[in-house]
């Protein structure tokens, strides 16, 4: 069975040709771009890799976009600010020299934050479900923490390697996400789920958060940089359920 490594991307020049790197033993690399600005699908072709050109769905509907555009059935989803490591390579290979690929595999993904890599808390080991037969899963559409749906039946399972994350460029970058991207993005799903947010949840969200990561996932042997990603996800539980509600507000609006 052959494998397409498929990764979506706007403006990622300075992320793609490492991620394109780590997948350069896939049978194919395709390059989803949503119309970038600067050199992104100059250095993906340069490299090799197949580019199309998809003006921006949302996550998850540009990931099955792309997952529909691959050449081959067995799917490898990769984002520009990922790698797959050398161990998970060789684990991929193996099955699939084995015969014996499952219809899905969950991914343990390690992030490189303040100068270290993370291995403990709400950050590791993150299960991701990025390799799979298209023919028996899909990405939904969600506007964020997308993950692909596999269908009832299937068989799924778990793979030792790590994808290897650089999400976030420093603590202030850190905090920029939360304010542009996953607060209001999460805001807006639970909206559309029917949550609502009471004063009762704005006030317990961000404790709750803070000592799910930090105490019981044991984000304390993580140093400095496990408190900090245990007090900004407590800062993004706040947020996101103050706009949930502030977005409660305005649909009630005449």
């Amino acid at each position: 069975m052959k494998l397409s490594a498929v990764i979506i991307t706007l403006n990622e020049e300075d992320n793609i040709a490492d991620a394109i790197r780590s997948v350069n033993w896939a049978d194919e690399i395709l390059v989803v771009d949503s119309e970038s600005s600067d050199r992104t699908r100059e250095i993906a072709t340069e490299m090799g890799a197949r580019v199309l050109v998809q003006p921006w769905l949302g996550f998850g509907k540009q990931k099955q976009f792309a997952a529909e555009s691959a050449s081959n059935d067995l799917i490898l989803s990769l984002d520009a600010d990922e790698r797959i490591s050398s161990e998970l390579a060789d684990e991929i290979q193996a099955a699939m020299l084995r015969g014996e690929m499952a219809d899905g595999y969950r991914v343990p993904r390690t992030t490189f934050y303040m100068g270290r890599w993370i291995k403990h808390g709400e950050w590791y080991p993150d299960l991701q479900l990025r390799l799979y037969d298209r023919r028996k899963g899909r990405w939904p559409d969600v506007p964020i923490h997308e993950s692909v749906s596999m269908d009832h039946g299937t068989t799924i399972r778990t793979l030792k390697g790590d994808i290897l994350h650089f999400t976030c460029s420093g603590v202030s970058h850190h905090a920029k996400m939360i304010q542009e991207r996953y607060a209001p993005l999460s805001a807006e799903k639970m909206f559309r789920e029917g949550r609502r947010a009471t004063y009762l949840t704005i006030a317990a969200a961000p404790i709750a958060a803070f000592a799910k990561g930090y105490i019981l996932r044991r984000g304390f042997l993580d140093g400095l940089p496990g408190l900090a990603i245990a007090y900004f996800a407590a800062y993004n539980a706040f947020l996101k359920h103050l706009l949930l509600w502030d977005l409660e507000r305005e649909s009630q609006k005449p």
